[in-house]
């Protein structure tokens, strides 16, 4: 079993904003898979699919820096290991709409990464980074940022970002994470 998580914030106003990007990706994957039928359940909305391998897809609804609480839960009830989660987060640090998979690592300043590492007890679960720009380095200005939707000339960037990381997570399910870092870490 495969546990996709998407990082985001819950609530009609962060719907299209900067930090959803793992909502968006998760719900791509919801949509190519025709899910319709979502739970409510260890502070999340999952859904599971068999394709035909069991899935999980989550979207924890902790509000992004809590996220690890979540997953921690589902992965105690299912005895997921870390290297079974694939987590899609939004990365200030990379150009809006590149992407950039890694099998592991540290939270690189990222609070939900953070969250997920301190309750997962592990830096062993893989990224699928979107970056989303970077306004500059003040900080009070960094937490507003996220919280925006994307602008007109990042829609485009953003939708295609959506879709060939669904492409990776769909690989991602079939095949060795390295196979997959190097096939769309190139593009």
């Amino acid at each position: 079993m495969k546990v996709i998580v998407g990082l985001g914030n819950i609530g009609k106003e962060y719907e299209k904003t900067r930090h959803n990007i793992g909502f968006m990706v998760v719900d791509e994957l919801a949509k190519r898979w025709q899910v319709t039928s979502w739970q409510n359940k260890w502070q999340a909305e999952i859904a599971t699919c068999f394709l035909p391998q069991k899935v999980l897809l989550v979207k924890p609804t902790t509000y992004m820096n809590l996220s690890g609480n979540a997953v921690r839960e589902i992965a105690k009830f299912y005895n997921i290991s870390p290297n079974e989660i694939a987590v899609i987060q939004d990365d200030l640090d990379l150009p809006c709409g590149k992407i950039r998979i890694r099998s592991k690592g540290s939270a690189g300043g990222h609070n939900g990464i953070r969250s997920l590492i301190q309750n997962l007890g592990s830096e062993d679960f893989a990224r699928f980074r979107i970056g989303i720009g970077h306004p500059d380095k003040d900080r009070k200005k960094v937490v507003n940022y996220v919280l925006e939707p994307f602008n007109k000339e990042e829609q485009q960037l953003i939708q295609t970002a959506i879709t060939v990381t669904a492409e990776a997570l769909e690989l991602f399910l079939k095949e060795d994470i390295d196979l997959v870092m190097n096939r769309f870490n190139k593009k």
